[in-house]
């Protein structure tokens, strides 16, 4: 929370903020010393406080101050715990806080209460010596650590890790495997949900406009209503060409971690706006410093290249049947010398010999009626592509580079500076590096399955000598095939538990900062099974 700036929500927050409703309504400020015995006492709700002197500061759900002596109340949604204080330490120690805050603006501040609403009783917490000493200590660690350039390592096999919201950032047991795998290890806890809730929102209609309605959006063109979303259901919106968003809904989006992408109507990314998210500066440095490392940029360009061939072969292998036995041979050879390679250069050759293999059985993918398809396939081509099924394969890799984009910027990593696609202007490298392990197994796959399940026809597409463009219709239609592709669930091979493709690229992009901060010893691309 801390360290980047980093938040999620779960279940026991959410309750937490609903319990919290009625005490946040109103922030209030620590009332006057002044008073005599005859004084009513005085309860302020959600309170804000803070020393210098202490370095911290605090919002207080409730404090009652009589005859200059004040009690804090603090809020908690579980019910009272079953020990012997009646109390967990990190309860005690944060009323702790708020006693010391309260004592260095000039209040008399002996005891606080736990107010546990899931069991709908209080609990006093006396500010004894021994609270106060611990208190102290733990504030001078905590201040200790906000200074180091890396993040404290997570916990090894901790109870509380299950309930934690910021889990699924964290990676506690992912790290440690990673670090310190034994024979004996317990399995990984899967500690965030397979799938997540909130979804991208694409918006097309040229001339439309974007604008905030109540705790969302409403996209309207002229005085025509086209739609509306809610905060809680979006992950990202996507505005492709000519599309309007006003300052109101940039600001809540900004405020809310959610990122605006823009995109030309032909898919070409422009860029993306999102508020200032992440306070750890140290990450982007040590990424900067390791692209200067010639060895790393060589080994973290195997990672990605050698996951992105093994996943086009997979891809091959398991939809088309039979498979060329020796088209496959010749991949697999091809792979084993990934290992030995000492220079981009030498990688760079590597990658387009299996590239060469992999788009040359491209079209036995292609479900054809009488040995015959509209969606003709001859080659790789690109700016522009000159038939359908390379219109999808840009579009689609475009629509995959603003996703790996998104997933860099939220783990505090520049996209535009990578290690195995050189920095240039405009060009989002780190992105294309990380998408690469990704481009067979959500975009080719996308577009093959809008292909033989009908949802993209040859007739939404315009062709001319001078290439080929895909109409609204099929962008649509294509959008869903890819949104689909990127919700469905698969096995990660180190960690073997399932989660959504969607979900696997901001981990990949964790693992990777890991790495580039020495956290972790290697760096191993996603390869599906």
């Amino acid at each position: 929370m801390y360290h980047e700036g980093l938040w999620a929500d779960n279940q026991y927050t959410a309750d937490g903020l609903f319990i919290h409703r009625g005490i946040d309504a109103k922030e209030e400020i620590v009332p006057d010393l002044n008073g005599n015995a005859d004084s009513p006492p005085i309860i302020s709700k959600s309170v804000r406080i803070g020393s210098d002197k202490l370095g911290i500061t605090a919002k207080l759900d409730l404090v009652k101050i009589e005859n200059g002596i004040a009690v804090p109340v603090e809020t908690k949604r579980s019910k009272v715990p079953d020990n012997k204080d009646k109390s967990w330490e990190s309860e005690r120690i944060q009323l702790m806080a708020q006693g010391l805050l309260l004592r260095e603006a000039g209040f008399v501040c002996e005891s606080g209460i736990l107010y546990y609403a899931g069991s709908r009783k209080r609990v006093e917490i006396s500010f004894t010596s021994e609270l106060e000493e611990r208190t102290r200590f733990l504030l001078g660690k905590t201040h200790e650590t906000l200074l180091q350039d890396n993040l404290p390592l997570p916990l090894i096999d901790d109870p509380r890790c299950k309930g934690c919201s910021l889990a699924g950032i964290c990676l506690p047991d992912e790290t440690h495997v990673l670090n310190l795998r034994k024979e004996n290890e317990k399995e990984v806890r899967r500690f965030y949900p397979a799938k997540d809730d909130a979804l991208p929102l694409y918006i097309q209609e040229q001339g439309a406009m974007v604008g905030k309605e109540h705790n969302g959006f409403k996209i309207t063109k002229g005085k025509e209503f086209l739609g509306s979303a809610r905060l809680i259901d979006i992950s990202q919106i996507v505005l492709y060409g000519n599309i309007g968003i006003s300052a109101q809904a940039l600001h809540l989006c900004c405020e809310n971690g959610i990122p605006v992408v823009h995109l030309s109507l032909g898919g070409w990314f422009y860029g993306i706006t999102s508020g200032i998210v992440l306070k750890n500066a140290y990450d982007r440095a040590k990424q900067f410093k390791a692209a200067d490392n010639i060895q790393i940029c060589i080994e973290l360009s195997k990672a990605f290249v050698k996951a992105k061939c093994q996943n086009q072969r997979t891809f091959l292998r398991r939809n088309i049947k039979p498979a060329n036995a020796k088209k496959m041979k010749d991949m697999a050879d091809s792979i084993l010398k990934i290992e030995g390679i000492d220079s981009i250069e030498s990688l760079l050759g590597i990658e387009g010999n299996i590239a060469s293999i992999y788009f040359s059985q491209f079209d036995a993918l292609i479900k054809k009626k009488d040995g015959v398809s509209a969606f003709e396939w001859k080659d790789r081509n690109r700016r522009p592509p000159r038939d359908p099924i390379n219109a999808m394969l840009s579009f689609g890799y475009a629509m995959l580079s603003k996703d790996c984009t998104t997933a860099l910027l939220s783990v505090g990593l520049d996209p535009f500076w990578g290690f195995y696609h050189q920095p240039r202007h405009g060009r989002p490298a780190l992105a294309l590096d990380l998408m690469e392990e990704f481009r067979p197994i959500i975009v080719d796959s996308s577009v093959v399955n809008a292909i033989n399940t009908g949802m993209v026809r040859f007739s939404d597409f315009d062709i001319s000598e001078a290439g080929c463009l895909m109409s609204n219709t099929a962008r649509k239609s294509f959008i869903r095939a890819y949104e689909g592709r990127m919700e469905q669930l698969a096995t990660h091979p180190l960690f073997d538990y399932r989660c959504s493709y969607k979900r696997l690229i901001i981990m990949q992009a964790q693992l990777l900062a890991r790495y580039l901060r020495g956290e972790l010893p290697t760096y191993q691309g996603f390869t599906t099974r």
